[in-house]
């Protein structure tokens, strides 16, 4: 082989990195799917806010006494339960109106200090606590009527009180969106990886099997070809990302979705660091199993174990969103490949320490400059084998 002083090395890398970039966004497949994509996301999003987050305040239906009607909305309104209510013909409508499903609870006025509250079956706690609070309020509005003092009067002459909750363990109001933001993350970190490690490995097949590589490989040295080839196509896997994420919080934030943009951009950030290192980890094994096969039909039998690995990712990411205290998975954190999808949900959630996440980054990226020795000998001496498949062991024994 003369390609190793034919070109410098990162001219070499550039030239090719170029070339493969130029080749994916100028497909017409490329564009129409990621216009799908986009629609997708912002028609899922416009979708859930308008018909997901419906208003689910309970309705509660008075008949008789219109005072009766406000102090529960009042009552709702300072509790923070704010509920729905209903002015009704009769006590009699209001049964019906349960019955039918229509109602919660139909409240009709028992006297100055009571209420018969219909329900199906019983009163929810939180309902129970504003229809309390609600006839305390009337009965005390008409004590004090008999006396000559009105509910401002009394107000008026009464201290304020208030709690001051000193919380040892602060209750995150992120929380919700950290977990949502951390499936979606998921989710796309895994079609992004699979996505393009497959298009590294089929191009690989590509150049094999129309002896294209043959001729790369005469000015170019295997492993700038083959650093050339993931950087190429990882760019573009990394614009699509960006797309998608400046798309998606976008939506989000314009539909009311994302409320605190620190935390998506948090996300966004670790999501986009962690997709380079993952995508060039599997990038390079994908295009070593490219190497080894000779057709397109047969890149399945060399990246099975590949698609076993990722779904082993994708299953122990799953486990931290429903266990994200496991020591287990605190171990796998340290592990390659696994930081690739573990490390952005411990961001999102919040239970990673900067050392943790530089420790793991520098595990990933050593991990990934072995990986992509190994993989550009086995491609090495793969790539220009034409026929029956190469088996791995073959390719790492060989020499």
């Amino acid at each position: 082989m003369t390609g190793s002083a034919t070109l410098p090395a990162h001219r070499a890398v550039a030239l090719v990195a170029r070339r493969e970039f130029r080749v994916q966004v100028t497909k017409r497949s490329f564009w129409i799917s990621n216009a799908i994509m986009v629609l997708v996301i912002v028609g899922g999003m416009v979708a859930y806010a308008v018909f997901g987050s419906g208003d689910d305040r309970p309705t509660v239906g008075v008949a008789g006494d219109a005072s009766l009607a406000a102090a529960v909305t009042t009552a709702g309104e300072r509790l923070g339960l704010p509920v729905e209510v209903r002015q009704l013909p009769s006590a009699a409508a209001g049964r019906d109106a349960v019955a039918a499903g229509d109602l919660d609870v139909a409240l009709t006025a028992d006297g100055p200090a009571g209420a018969v509250a219909v329900v199906d079956s019983e009163v929810p706690s939180a309902t129970r606590a504003v229809l309390d609070a609600a006839l305390t309020d009337r009965a005390t509005a008409s004590a004090l009527a008999t006396v000559g003092i009105t509910p401002a009067e009394l107000a008026a002459a009464t201290p304020p009180a208030g709690l001051t909750v000193d919380a040892l363990d602060p209750a995150d109001p992120e929380a919700a969106q950290r977990t949502a933001l951390s499936f979606v993350v998921l989710i796309v970190m895994f079609m992004q990886i699979v996505g393009f490690g497959l298009a590294v490995a089929m191009g690989v097949v590509e150049e094999k099997s129309s002896r294209v590589v043959e001729l790369l490989l005469s000015t170019i040295r295997p492993l700038h070809l083959l650093w050339g080839k993931v950087l190429g196509i990882g760019a573009v896997g990394l614009v699509q990302l960006l797309l998608y994420g400046v798309v998606g919080i976008g939506a989000g934030i314009a539909t009311g979705l994302l409320t605190i943009t620190g935390t998506a951009l948090g996300v966004f950030g670790a999501a986009l660091g962690w997709f380079v290192l993952g995508y060039a980890f599997f990038a390079v094994l994908y295009a070593a199993a490219g190497s080894l096969v000779s057709r397109q039909e047969d890149v399945n039998s060399t990246t099975g174990p590949l698609m076993m690995l990722l779904f082993a990712m994708y299953g122990v990411s799953f486990w931290f969103l429903g266990s994200p205290d496991s020591a287990v998975l605190g171990v796998l954190s340290w592990i390659p490949p696994f930081p690739a999808m573990l490390m952005p949900l411990m961001i999102a959630d919040g239970s990673a320490t900067a050392g943790h996440v530089a420790g793991s980054a520098l595990v990933m990226l050593v991990a990934l400059v072995l990986l992509a020795k190994a993989g550009a000998r086995v491609y090495e001496r793969s790539v220009l084998r034409i026929g029956a498949t190469v088996p791995w062991r073959e390719a790492l024994r060989s020499r």
